[in-house]
């Protein structure tokens, strides 16, 4: 177990955190708030569609994968992340497509951005500017600029809050404004509570941090924490720098409790989140509290985070502002600065030696000629 006292020493903590990071994490519900801002005044004008779709990858993507959460049992019209090249085959005029890309340089958005239009789908573009919104605006399609010059996986608020806005502004929804409300609220009490100021022994997110450093992090969720242990596990890969893993019930109970069956040694290198909801029901509650009675004597530790709100809008982003503070403090604990990403700006670079992407602009160049 690491010394705690690096967590609570603010000097360290900006040594190692260079590009703070963490500051996204304590400024959470101010960019809610902008976000919110900056949608109600983008013009949307469109008839209710048949379905939608949220196109991104990694980042941009993981909105998509909360509102479809979220819209469970919500809208009325379903809701599929696409994280590819190419769109679903159903996709047409009468879908919501929303282009998805913080940069606006996503290569695999550009392509299915240049799909939709060819298939005349109702298109909304969210990002910072880039290929992206540069087109959109010659194509005249409906776009929504966000703020610039940040990682994207910190643009999360300004790359989800705009497609609740907009689907109220279609007429899918209403009131949701009440929703949005209360997370922020819920989310300013949180950024309070995990503060670096905050000692260890009365922060949430430092205790968690300390107490899976050194494991492999597997979150298990469950409904519409579906998509909040996915960016958990996210979170944890790009802040953190460590391997992750997330499942969510009930649907690990038929394959991944087998997994640790006879992991042996191999399982103590893990440790296990557990989101947790005191409204969770009963059958789930069940499933949650088997598993925890199998896995205590396999895995390193079992950790609970139990979600904070009335709502589900504020008991989701609660929660999942949570993880991002987590993982922003595992990095601390590893030394390691959270904001780079080597990686993926390395992988990036042998992809674009492909001529792919400059295939997928020329096209759009063409198809913008045609508009005109």
């Amino acid at each position: 177990m690491p010394k705690a006292s690096i967590l609570d020493d603010i000097n360290e903590i900006k040594r190692i955190d260079k590009s703070s990071m963490l500051s996204f994490c304590v400024n959470a519900a101010k960019h809610y708030e902008k976000a919110a801002q900056i949608a109600e005044k983008a013009t949307v004008d469109y008839p209710k569609p048949k379905s939608i779709i949220v196109a991104g990858m990694g980042g941009s993507a993981v909105g998509g994968e909360l509102l479809k959460d979220w819209a469970h049992d919500t809208l009325p019209v379903p809701v599929e992340v696409c994280r590819e090249y190419t769109l679903p085959a159903y996709v047409n005029k009468d879908a919501l497509t929303f282009i998805v890309s913080y940069s606006g340089e996503t290569e695999e958005t550009l392509s299915v951005f240049l799909e939709a239009l060819k298939r005349k789908s109702m298109v909304i573009c969210i990002g910072s500017g880039g290929t992206l919104l540069n087109f959109a605006e010659k194509i005249n399609v409906s776009n929504i600029r966000v703020p610039a010059g940040i990682p994207p996986r910190t643009a999360f608020p300004y790359l989800f809050i705009p497609m609740l806005i907009c689907l109220r502004k279609i007429g899918l929804i209403t009131e949701v404004e009440l929703e949005i409300r209360e997370a922020i609220a819920t989310i300013r009490q949180i950024c309070d509570e995990n503060t670096p100021e905050k000692p260890l022994e009365e922060n949430l997110s430092k205790k968690l941090a300390t107490n899976i450093f050194r494991t492999v992090p597997v979150v298990y969720g469950f409904g519409f924490y579906r998509s909040v242990a996915q960016r958990f596990k996210q979170q944890f890969n790009e802040n953190s720098k460590v391997p992750s893993k997330w499942e969510t019930f009930p649907e690990l109970n038929h394959n991944e409790i087998v997994g640790w069956e006879e992991a042996g040694e191999l399982a103590n290198h893990f440790s296990v989140v557990i989101i947790r909801d005191k409204a969770e029901p009963e059958q789930i509650r069940c499933r949650i509290e088997a598993a925890k009675e199998l896995l205590s004597n396999k895995v390193a530790r079992i950790y609970e985070v139990w979600s904070r709100g009335e709502g589900k809008l504020a008991k989701m982003l609660s929660t999942m502002l949570i993880g991002d503070f987590t993982s922003v403090y595992l990095a601390i604990l590893r030394g390691v600065d959270p904001t780079p990403v080597k990686t993926i700006s390395t992988l990036k670079d042998k992809i674009a030696k492909t001529g792919v992407k400059q295939k997928i602009v020329d096209e759009l160049q063409s198809f913008a000629r045609k508009c005109h």
